[in-house]
């Protein structure tokens, strides 16, 4: 569609309803917060991997990657 069609549209909308605010609405959120990566060294494989930083251990010198873990 063009510019102008989806104005028009909105507009008969809005006439129809007053309360719509259009497609996405006033408290939609639409970006996710992005968890805190920390890096740190497997155990094993003395990797360094990027992980989020609720996950790891309180010991991280006894952090195991995903990858040793299913070996």
């Amino acid at each position: 569609m063009s510019r102008r069609k989806d104005q028009e549209r909105f507009r008969r909308i809005k006439e129809q309803t007053p309360e719509y605010t259009g497609f996405r609405g006033a408290n939609t959120v639409t970006a996710k917060g992005v968890p805190a990566l920390e890096s740190v060294e497997c155990s094993m494989c003395h990797r360094r991997r990027n992980v989020p930083a609720d996950t790891l251990p309180d010991d991280r010198s006894a952090y195991v990657c995903l990858s040793c873990q299913e070996s």
